[in-house]
């Protein structure tokens, strides 16, 4: 992703080390990378740029008033609508974005962000009394199938406020 014409690194990409991750996961640091949005108007860019990870790994784009529109067809016609989230302190324009994304959970807010999954939604066999089904592919269906989370986190937020490591 780093080879498309004004892309850079905005930290993170190492490996992690002293891990027992098998290593067809590709344990990386949190990494983001910000992609220029010209880069979404070709099919087989944006396909490069939307595949969802799962990690602490996010693509970042820089836009502009003109572009919004443009941008929620692009988070519309991604297919599977797992995650996303909005970073603003605009409300109104947070509430454009959620009452026109399809996204099963959304983050939004001053930090939007993804890493309280766990602690904001369920996982496994959606109370099945069995619980057999965690991991599994009906599991992970019905736990992404049943409704739209939305999942805000307004601040405010300290002026030396520092994400903390979940333990």
């Amino acid at each position: 992703m780093l080879a498309l014409d004004g892309a850079q690194l905005l930290f993170g990409g190492v490996p992690l080390k002293g891990h027992t991750i098998p290593s067809i996961y590709g344990a990386y640091e949190p990494t983001a990378i910000q992609v220029p949005l010209k880069h979404f108007r070709s099919k087989k860019k944006r396909d490069l740029v939307t595949t969802e990870l799962f990690g602490p790994f996010q693509i970042v784009v820089e836009y502009g008033d003109k572009d919004v529109d443009y941008l929620l067809e692009t988070l519309n016609n991604l297919p599977h609508h797992l995650t996303a989230a909005c970073v603003s302190n605009d409300r109104q324009f947070n509430e454009h974005i959620l009452g026109h994304t399809m996204n099963g959970t959304q983050y939004e807010g001053l930090r939007a962000r993804t890493t309280g999954a766990p602690q904001n939604h369920w996982f496994g066999p959606s109370g099945d009394p069995r619980g057999a089904g965690i991991g599994t592919a009906y599991a992970i269906q019905m736990t992404w199938s049943h409704h739209r989370e939305i999942v805000s986190d307004i601040g405010p937020v300290k002026e030396d406020w520092v994400m903390p490591h979940p333990a």
